[in-house]
């Protein structure tokens, strides 16, 4: 769905004076952004960027923010949501954030509140963006490894010798301190609490499989 590698905010909202509101002070702080009318016009658009966060009206006539929120978290959309309120929208935007939304702005915004918890939300989409890419690299190096080199890996992050390895998996020592190197290797682990911390950070994420699925 999203395309570009520039990172910017979103807005979408149905009443156009917050619209450009928003608009005119995000770009008075540097900070770019794309404005949408609906939720329906942010998903039916083909030229959609990749957003730092999304500024999102929690009622809006056709598909809510709620409904939106709800098909971004569907798609996995990496961005955090920032829910624009009423006062009488804030036990929804509560409940929203129990259901994994960064946070909620209330009509009418203070400037600095609103740049504060904006940067706050681009700083988040920044961090997890950082850790993805290094989960992904540390996958990478986990499936160039062969099929019994990460049978050595999984025993040595346990702690196992080299003869202990050789007994459990059949083979030599000699083998296991051939397959130990190019572990470390593949690995680039410096050391083996290295490549104990490596692996712990790769089972952190369920959604990634570590060396034991393969």
């Amino acid at each position: 769905m999203r395309n570009s590698k520039q990172l910017i905010v979103g807005i979408i909202d149905d009443d156009e004076a917050i619209r450009e509101s928003l608009h005119l002070l995000l770009f008075s702080a540097d900070l770019p952004c794309q404005v949408y009318a609906s939720a329906d016009e942010f998903l039916s658009r083909t030229d959609a960027h990749e957003f730092s966060c999304l500024l999102l009206d929690i009622r809006m006539p056709g598909t809510d923010g709620l409904e939106l929120f709800r098909i971004l978290q569907h798609e996995n959309a990496p961005y955090p949501v920032l829910f624009i309120t009423g006062h009488g929208d804030i036990p929804l935007a509560v409940s929203a954030i129990k259901q994994g939304a960064f946070d909620f702005l209330t009509k009418p915004f203070k400037r600095g509140e609103l740049l504060e918890k904006v940067k706050s939300a681009i700083t988040h989409c920044e961090n997890q963006r950082t850790q993805l890419q290094s989960r992904h690299e540390l996958k990478q190096r986990v499936d160039s490894c062969t099929p019994r080199e990460r049978d050595v890996m999984q025993l040595m992050v346990r702690g196992l010798t080299s003869k202990s390895i050789a007994d459990n998996l059949a083979i030599s020592p000699r083998t296991v301190e051939i397959h130990r190197a190019h572990v470390m290797e593949k690995m680039q682990a410096a050391s083996l609490p290295a490549l104990v911390q490596m692996l712990t950070q790769l089972r952190s994420f369920p959604d990634e499989k570590d060396g034991e699925s393969h």
